[in-house]
């Protein structure tokens, strides 16, 4: 089912809902001020509208909770995706920029926002040699510092999806038989 069907159906509930609500207030108006009650007919008629119509509400209520976990279990599955390819991109750029192992390990830090005690401390190395280290990472990739480096990465994740492909690729299998089951 569509996402505009599951809105209107929600709304109309609601509605339903607005209804009954309004049916057992003026039920209580009638008791607590002594209007004149419905005829019995008319009552029972609205009683079990009432009734159908919150009982319906729990049922689409249901189906709404439902497609919504199982739409937040499909975007964090999408996020792990990116993140893990996040990961492969940055390698792909270290090992492009001829990075050494620590080079790589200093500027993972460095994209992590680490500061260069931090990564010292972190590498059990001093400060002098992560800075250097930061300064050959910078050469090498062709910047003059960490916000640069950073924005190679963002930029590139900006321009298209993180798999490289043209940034009107069609989703992979994968996602979307994930959204066809939820009903997306």
């Amino acid at each position: 089912m569509t996402h505009r069907f599951w809105t209107y159906a929600i709304v109309l509930v609601l509605v339903v809902q607005a209804l009954c609500a309004v049916f057992f207030v003026y039920n209580i108006a009638v008791a607590l001020f002594g209007l004149t009650p419905l005829p019995w007919t008319a009552y029972e008629a609205l009683e079990l509208g009432a009734a159908v119509g919150l009982l319906s509400g729990s049922i689409i209520g249901a189906f709404a909770l439902r497609r919504s976990f199982a739409r937040t279990a499909l975007v964090e599955a999408q996020l792990r995706a990116a993140s893990g390819a996040f990961m492969e991109l940055l390698e792909e750029r270290f090992v492009e920029w001829g990075l050494t192992p620590a080079e790589a390990d200093v500027a993972l830090f460095a994209i992590k926002g680490m500061s260069l005690s931090d990564i010292a401390a972190l590498r059990n190395t001093s400060e002098g040699t992560v800075k250097a280290q930061t300064n050959a990472i910078y050469r090498k990739a062709g910047v003059s510092g960490r916000p640069q480096l950073l924005s190679l990465f963002i930029d590139e994740l900006m321009s298209g999806p993180v798999t490289g492909g043209p940034a009107n690729a069609p989703e992979p299998p994968a996602v979307r038989s994930a959204e066809d089951r939820v009903g997306l």
